[in-house]
């Protein structure tokens, strides 16, 4: 069980899940243990909680199925780089 997670606002909760239902394009953005940011492009799946915690459930190129934890997760954009969705506690 994860102790340490954060959950994220209600509404962001909706857009992600809205996000996975269409199963959107994604490049996404994610905060790894060592300060630095993965960059992945894929398309959205699933929203779902595991081991007290909540994930977004994307599916990359190759067709791998990526979990990304939501207080992780740092932002959404568009391969043409619109911004979709971006954690409300992270500054612009």
């Amino acid at each position: 069980m994860t102790t340490d997670y954060r959950p994220i606002d209600c509404d962001q909760h909706s857009v992600l899940e809205l996000l996975a239902m269409r199963r959107t394009q994604v490049v996404a953005e994610a905060s790894l243990p060592d300060g630095g940011v993965q960059r992945l492009r894929a398309q959205g799946r699933d929203v779902l909680t595991r081991d007290g915690a909540e994930y977004l459930v994307l599916c990359d190129q190759a067709g791998k199925s990526i979990s990304v934890r939501l207080d992780h997760l740092l932002g959404l954009s568009t391969r043409d780089g619109e911004r979709l969705w971006r954690q409300k506690n992270v500054a612009e």
